[in-house]
């Protein structure tokens, strides 16, 4: 157990619930901590952007960073409720394993799946990570980014199967593709073998990317003309989500 990592969590929900910003001696006399140390964890804090000290007393308190974290967990658990009717739908109308994602790096998060009724199907469970660049979720979230958005994915590029993507000119022609269409697709699996994807972003009340719907299944059973047949029903999922969330029109992302 690492204690100090205890300490700078019992120093954070003591200012949390403080009304008022704190001294180190009198937090170090609530927490039974020596002083060296509280003003040692709050130096962290600050470097940190967790803690800022508010003058002229050298008092601290919080910051907004931990309201920041938050509401994304918020918004995450608010876009898996408001998604799984349109998730349900698509699930129905494709038969295939439908996911719901979204961007956290250069990763794709699975915040949530419908499995496929079939035996055979896209092997995946909800919180793994994948490359965004290898998977269709993930690329049609990159057509909302900025070109030089892409340029991270460059040192983490490596062969997961065939059809991985090696260069950044060849992702840029995918997501030139995705942002082309409002939709990408993976035809063969780029991160996982045998693998057939269809995927559309899904933006916000103000436009911004939320996340992405997309569907999967064995690409011996999903051929390119059943992906774009399938894409009519991604587009619809995810439009029927943003429309939940508050959106009311749509225009595809961004062209930097």
């Amino acid at each position: 157990m690492d204690k100090a990592f205890i300490k700078g969590l019992r120093l954070i929900e003591a200012l949390a619930v403080s009304e008022n910003p704190r001294g180190v001696t009198d937090l170090a006399g609530e927490l039974g901590f020596t002083k060296s140390n509280v003003h040692r964890l709050l130096t962290t804090l600050q470097h940190q952007g967790y803690v800022r000290q508010v003058p002229p007393h050298s008092t601290y308190e919080l910051t907004t960073r931990l309201w920041e974290l938050g509401s994304h967990v918020i918004r995450r658990m608010d876009l898996v409720s408001l998604a799984r009717p349109a998730m349900e739908k698509l699930a129905a109308a494709t038969g295939e394993t439908v996911h719901l994602s979204v961007l956290d790096g250069t990763d794709v998060l699975y915040l949530d799946k419908i499995e496929s009724e079939h035996h055979i199907r896209a092997h995946t469970r909800v919180g793994q990570r994948a490359p965004a660049w290898s998977v269709a979720t993930g690329k049609a979230m990159l057509a909302h980014k900025p070109d030089s958005y892409l340029e991270s994915f460059v040192p983490h590029f490596q062969g997961y199967t065939a059809t991985s993507r090696a260069s950044l000119e060849e992702l840029q022609a995918d997501v030139a593709a995705a942002r082309a269409n409002g939709y990408a697709m993976v035809l063969h699996g780029e991160w996982r073998e045998g693998i057939a994807a269809v995927a559309s972003a899904i933006l916000g009340p103000s436009g911004e990317l939320v996340g992405a719907i997309g569907m999967s299944g064995p690409d011996t059973r999903i051929k390119r003309k059943q992906l774009k047949e399938f894409s009519v029903h991604v587009l619809e999922a995810a439009h029927s989500i943003e429309k939940a969330l508050g959106r009311s029109t749509r225009c595809l992302g961004v062209r930097a």
